[in-house]
Order: structure tokens, then C-alpha cells, then sequence
């Protein structure tokens, strides 16, 4: 199997390929570059100052037409991108629970509500905050659904982005603590799916979604749960370590996403950004996961772990700063929080940063000022089993959405002026 997913997932020479400067358009246009920047290394969290500056042009929204102006991506993973006029929707954790994904998708206004899978959005552009793996037994199912809309977005003038959270980078890693059974057994269908798609890797993963449902319950039908449940659980290990460790080609679909995301004046990623992460560089942290969950390549044949994006209590994936409430934290140590994030937001000449990582069970919310939204609402069964909510961005203004299963009704939170 090694073997087949090397043929498949060939290592590209990093050192011949330039920076990627891509449009997700077929009208061509010159993407916007952050400017390089000469920041303090300093990693302590209340002395790091950082001075530097991105903004983008102001220029018109639209093009000559009367149409939106493309999207423009800048970097591999994808870090900063200009979507001119767009409504964007962020969505959550989702923890492996495919019927809360379609729920959300829907009340974002981006996934039809037929069961069809089909990208109703248009030209929006839909955030995927992380943490689609673990707790819940149809990740592979969710990532599936959300490949199949990003192209059919794409054909309409819109984007899905993800960014990966600290439940993907600890399964790339091996750790499966928090792996739910039924999520084992999705691996051992999907590699048996894989060899029935004669392991034509997009095919398999685009299509999985729409037939995941089907093999899950003729595998009900026919697995002898009680006499084979040891030897199903070891099988699913191996499945999933075939598909996810470091340059299995679940790690590598994993691995075109980054940890942080610009668009516009919005930073987005899974626990929280800090001034040390954006002095070490957006572009960088991004490469270096990307590259780690890749594997080893001729260039590097032992990529180490991004340990500032991917572990510790201030790492990108894994800080929990900006939603912590209540009187667990006094009004100076509020101040100085408060004093992180606006030098964070400042640094990338961001207005505000969308985050998950941390359940609220009050649902979407937003703090200091309106500067940092909190959206992970614990919608999965796995979590809190919650409504779910998305946040919803127009014209910089924002909002949470709210659904029930009967109904969506719209939460105004707070507006932008």
C-alpha cells in the first residue's frame, strides 16, 4: 500500500516551484502580496511588539462588467486571500457529526437543503474552522462534502477554505485518543471504496459523501459486532494510520490547508493567533505544517513538527487566550489579553479574528470590543449537541445565525459600523 500511495501522492521539488500566486477564476488577475516584515522573535506573550503592517487595495469591489472581481489566493497553503464584495460564512468544529454539518451548511445558506450536496451559495465564501476529526464517526464524510462544494463553488464564483485544528495535526501525528469507533470503521470502508474507484484518490474522496451513508449500513448489516469487535478495531487502526500519518494521503489532503487564513480584513484559525506567530511569518507557519503533514521528500527526509502552529498551550491550534470568560481571569490580565490581540490584528492590518477551538455553550459571541468572535458552538453529538450556529460577514458587518431542525432564525449579535 506504501508503495501505491507514493504513485499517487508524488513528492513535488519544493525548490523548483515558485510561490503560488493563483486566481479561482479563469479571468486572470495580479494577486496582492503582504510585504515582507522585521518583527521581534520574542515568544513571551505580553512583551512581544510587533510593527508591522498589511493592507489591501482599496480599489473598486467590481470589475468593468458590473460582475465581482475574481478571488485572489496568495500563498500554498492558502493564506491570504482578497475577495472583493463577497459574503463570507465561517462555520465551527464539527467533530465528525455529518448531520450537524449539513445543518449548519444549510443555515449558512450554502448547501441545498434536498440532500443533494449541491453548492447553493454562489459567489460566497464559506471558512471551515478546524476540528472536523475526532469525537464523531463521519469525518472523512464531512471532508468530502466540503471538497465536492469548494468545486462547485469555484463554478460560481465562490471559495471553501479550511483551516486545520488541533484534532487534525494530533491524528497526523498518531494520536487517536479521542477517535470514535464508528470513525475506525469509516477508514476500513473508505479503503475498500478507494480499491473499488480503482484507487483514483479524487474520485474516491470527492464521491465519498454521497455513498458513505449506503456503506456504513451494509457494513451494520453484515459485520459480527460482538465475536470480530477486536480484530474491526485493530483493522481500523491500520486504516487510519494508512491514511493519515505523514505523507498518507489523507495527511496530504489535509495538508493543502493552513492553520491561519486572511480574507480580506478577517483573520481566521482554529485557536487563536498571536504576536510571536505573525513575527515568525503566516506564509512560513503554513508551509511548514503543510510540508510535515506531507512527509519526508527528497528535500527533507524527516520534516520536523511545526511545534509553534501544532503544540503547546500558545500554539496557533491549541490557544485557548481569547475565549476564556468569567471570573477566572482578573481586569489586568483581561487588559493584557486585550492588548495581544489588538497588537495581533494590527500586525496584519486585520479588523477582527474569528476563532473556535473552545465550546460557548451561549453560542456565537463576540469580546474586547467586538474584535474577536468565538464560533465554535459544540454543535456535534460527540461535544454538546447543540443548535447550529454559524457567523455570517457582509460588508464587515457581522452576525450569527441560528438553526433549529425546523426552521433557521437569524441572532443578531453585533454590527460593524
Amino acid at each position: 500500500s506504501s508503495t501505491f500511495f507514493g504513485l499517487i501522492f508524488a513528492v513535488r521539488n519544493r525548490k523548483t516551484i515558485p510561490k503560488i500566486m493563483a486566481t479561482l477564476s479563469l479571468t486572470c488577475s495580479l494577486p496582492l502580496q503582504p510585504p515582507s516584515s522585521s518583527q521581534s522573535q520574542s515568544r513571551k506573550l505580553i512583551d512581544s511588539i510587533v510593527s508591522t503592517s498589511f493592507q489591501y487595495s482599496s480599489s473598486s469591489t467590481t470589475s468593468s462588467n458590473g460582475s465581482l472581481k475574481p478571488i485572489v489566493v496568495d500563498g500554498d497553503p492558502p493564506t491570504f486571500v482578497s475577495a472583493p464584495g463577497r459574503r463570507i460564512v465561517a462555520v465551527g468544529d464539527l467533530h465528525g457529526d455529518l448531520d450537524k454539518a449539513r445543518c449548519a451548511l444549510e443555515t449558512a445558506g450554502v448547501l441545498s437543503s434536498d440532500g443533494q450536496s449541491l453548492w447553493i451559495g454562489g459567489e460566497t465564501v464559506l471558512v471551515q474552522l478546524g476540528d472536523i476529526l475526532d469525537r464523531g464517526e463521519d469525518e472523512l464524510a464531512i471532508l468530502s462534502l466540503l471538497k465536492s462544494l469548494d468545486i462547485q463553488a469555484k463554478a460560481h464564483g465562490g471559495a471553501v477554505f479550511q483551516v486545520n485544528g488541533n484534532h487534525e495535526t494530533m491524528n497526523v501525528e498518531g494520536d487517536y485518543r479521542y477517535v470514535d469507533n464508528g470513525a475506525l470503521d469509516e477508514c476500513i470502508d473508505f479503503l475498500e471504496y478507494l480499491d473499488k474507484c480503482e484507487r483514483n484518490w479524487e474520485e474516491a474522496f470527492v464521491s465519498w459523501c454521497a455513498v458513505s451513508a449506503r456503506w456504513k449500513q451494509d457494513r451494520k448489516v453484515s459485520q459480527n459486532y460482538w465475536a470480530q469487535w477486536n480484530l474491526v478495531k485493530q483493522k481500523g487502526v491500520i486504516a487510519r494510520s494508512i491514511l493519515m500519518r505523514p505523507g498518507g494521503p489523507l495527511a496530504c489532503e489535509l495538508a493543502r490547508h493552513g492553520v491561519v487564513l486572511k480574507v480580506d480584513d478577517w483573520l481566521f484559525c482554529h485557536g487563536g493567533l498571536l504576536p510571536h506567530h505573525v513575527a515568525y511569518g503566516l506564509e512560513r507557519l503554513n508551509r511548514e505544517v503543510s510540508r510535515w503533514m506531507k512527509g519526508p521528500s527528497e528535500e527533507d527526509d524527516s520534516p520536523q513538527i511545526p511545534f509553534i502552529a501544532t503544540r503547546g498551550y500558545d500554539s496557533i491550534v491549541w490557544n485557548r487566550l481569547y475565549s476564556r470568560d468569567g471570573p477566572e481571569l482578573e481586569n489586568y490580565q483581561l487588559e493584557q489579553v486585550q492588548y495581544l490581540l489588538e497588537e495581533t490584528l494590527q500586525s496584519v492590518g486585520a479588523k477582527a479574528m474569528v476563532v473556535g477551538h473552545t465550546p460557548q455553550p451561549m453560542g456565537v459571541n463576540c469580546k474586547y470590543n467586538c474584535r474577536i468572535w468565538r464560533i465554535d458552538v459544540g454543535m456535534s453529538r460527540g461535544v454538546l449537541d447543540s443548535s447550529p450556529e454559524v457567523l455570517e460577514i457582509r460588508d464587515n458587518k457581522a452576525r450569527a445565525i441560528r438553526s433549529t431542525r425546523d426552521r433557521s432564525s437569524e441572532l443578531q449579535v453585533a454590527d460593524y459600523t
